[in-house]
Formats: C-alpha cells, sequence, structure tokens
C-alpha cells in the first residue's frame, strides 16, 4: 500500500513538473519608442530614450515574448510608418510611445484596422490603455518633504519656497509637476510665499532673500544639481534644501562613483528625487500587454508608482550593483 501511495506522488510530483515545463503560448510584441538617442532627454526629466529601450530589452528576457523594436525618433511621421511596419511584422500587440496627438490618432486607427490591441507610453492613443507618470503626484510628493523637512529644521524662521525649471521645455508635464509642488507645500505651509523661477534666477533670488530659508524644487534632477552648484556658489547652501524629480542616473549614479544621492553623502543639500523609473518601463508595461494578450482586463489608466528617495533608501531602489 505504502508503495502505491508513494508511485501516486511521485506520479503528481512528476506530472506538475511536465505541466510547469510546457511551454506557453509566445507572443510578438511590437514596442515604437519615442525615441533611442542617447542624447535626447524626455519627460523634462533627465532621462534619455535609449534607457526605456534598454529596459524592455532587459525585462523580456523572462518573459514568452519576442520583442520586435521600432524607434520614433520624436517624429511623427516615423510613429505613423513603424505602425504600417508592425502590422506587416504581424505582431500580436503594439506598444505605442509617442507624444503627437495626431499621429497616436492615426495609429490608433492602423490598429483597428488590422485588429490588432495597443497599449499607450505616457500620452494617450485612443481606446488604448494609458500607462503614464503622474506629474501632480510626484510634484505633491516633493512638495510635502520639503514642508516637512522645513517644520523639522527650521520652525521659526522665515521661508521661500522656489519651483525652478525650464518651463519652455515640457510645458504641460511640468505644469502639473510645479501645481503638484505647490499643492504639497501649502498642505503644511498654508502661507508659505512660492516663486516659479528660470535656473537662471536662482542665484539672484537667493541673493535677494539673505534672511530666508529656501525650499527648492527642481523640475528634475541635472537642475538639482545646477541648483546646488548655484547655492554653494552664493554662500547659500547651509540655509537651502532642494529636491529633485526624476531619480535619473546623474542624481543616483547607477554603477558609477557619482552619486549624489548616497548613503555616505548625508549632508548633501539635495535630500532627495522622486523617482519616475522610466529605466524601469519595460517591467512594467510588457506584464500589462501580456495580461491583455490573455484576455485579462486591465485598468484603462495605470500609473507609476512614485515615490521620494534619499540617501537612507537609495540603494533600496537602486542598489550600487544591481543589474537590472
Amino acid at each position: 500500500m505504502k508503495r502505491v501511495a508513494a508511485l501516486a506522488i511521485c506520479g503528481l510530483v512528476a506530472g506538475a513538473a511536465v505541466a510547469l515545463a510546457a511551454p506557453g503560448p509566445r507572443y510578438r510584441i511590437g514596442f515604437a519608442n519615442l525615441t533611442d538617442d542617447p542624447g535626447t532627454k524626455i519627460e523634462a526629466t533627465g532621462f534619455t530614450g535609449d534607457l526605456v529601450r534598454e529596459s524592455f530589452v532587459l525585462a523580456v528576457r523572462e518573459l514568452p515574448v519576442d520583442l520586435v523594436l521600432y524607434d520614433n525618433h520624436g517624429d511623427p511621421h516615423r510613429a505613423i510608418a513603424n505602425a504600417e511596419t508592425a502590422v506587416r511584422d504581424r505582431v500580436d500587440l503594439f506598444i505605442e510611445y509617442n507624444d503627437d496627438p495626431s499621429a497616436n490618432a492615426s495609429v490608433a486607427a492602423i490598429m483597428t484596422k488590422a485588429g490588432l490591441p495597443v497599449l499607450a507610453i505616457n500620452y494617450p492613443v485612443p481606446g488604448a490603455p494609458l500607462y503614464t507618470a503622474d506629474d501632480g503626484e510626484a510634484g505633491r510628493i516633493a512638495g510635502e518633504a520639503l514642508a516637512e523637512s522645513a517644520v523639522r529644521d527650521w520652525e521659526g524662521h522665515p521661508l521661500l519656497g522656489l519651483i525652478v525649471g525650464d518651463w519652455e521645455r515640457g510645458a504641460a508635464r511640468l505644469d502639473a509637476r510645479a501645481a503638484g509642488v505647490r499643492a504639497g507645500l501649502t498642505r503644511r505651509l498654508k502661507t508659505l510665499r512660492i516663486v516659479k523661477i528660470a535656473p537662471a534666477d536662482l542665484g539672484r533670488v537667493a541673493s535677494a532673500n539673505p534672511g530666508a530659508k529656501l525650499l527648492v524644487a527642481t523640475m528634475s534632477d541635472p537642475l538639482a544639481l545646477a541648483a546646488k552648484q548655484t547655492l554653494e556658489a552664493a554662500g547659500r547652501a547651509g540655509d537651502a534644501v532642494i529636491v529633485g524629480q526624476g531619480l535619473d542616473p546623474s542624481i543616483h549614479g547607477g554603477q558609477s562613483d557619482r552619486r549624489e544621492i548616497d548613503p555616505n553623502n548625508r549632508g548633501s543639500i539635495v535630500f532627495g528625487s522622486v523617482a519616475f523609473y522610466l529605466d524601469r518601463y519595460g517591467y512594467e508595461v510588457l506584464p500589462l500587454a501580456l495580461a491583455v494578450l490573455r484576455g485579462e482586463r486591465i485598468p484603462a489608466r495605470t500609473v507609476t508608482r512614485h515615490v521620494l528617495v534619499t540617501a537612507s533608501t537609495v540603494w533600496r531602489e537602486y542598489p550600487p550593483t544591481d543589474l537590472q
């Protein structure tokens, strides 16, 4: 009897192993990136398009997916041409990352005619689920962090809120980000004076307010590093705290030795940065694509999980030996 039971158990284990080893369906997924150019910063952050592409290449390694890559080159006409090519390439699903509404409408029409599902990144494609950053939420997180820092360290001191951005670039995103910062700051500091300025004006404004402690929200990490240099040169480093946006490699350093946000650099006036994780989009978007292909319902809008990352938490998000 024991031998029969043992054989039955062995049979169950063997059957489970076969089931686990049995290959499921493989899917052919097309991804058209906004741009693959390593020199072009995207989404008003310090991230570049090649990092988004690389995240898809890395994420697909453990998935039943054959990835077909396209580069939109930031060109609406190329985006439409890539969609047409993807149909000819017989993809099962198309992921579109393109910032032109008219071109996205054309892409939607092409895919609808071909009977192919679409996922959109950061910019809507009619009828397609959207994965997107939430600029307002990211700004709010930064504003609240600055306000909490001021309440903790500078109670009773005059305060000035500064929102620093290249306002002519990525206007809609930056406006939402700045509005979020303002909301986050004033939730704790109801009467705080807040000024939106360009990077070139920071030194002048700092010098014009010598008695104020400066709560500086920059719209990107490169601007956070530039603001730090400006305030140090003006002799105001002891009167300022900075929070950036993005958590891109310029601020956390990746595997390089240049890390502004680092457990060994806790004295920096750059307190932290709000993570956007553009270099992990592949890990977020491809599972959504697979869910669609398997007939599962996904939300019409999925947003990035923005968090504030500081010197005490950065290695949790980007370990020094992170191989992604």
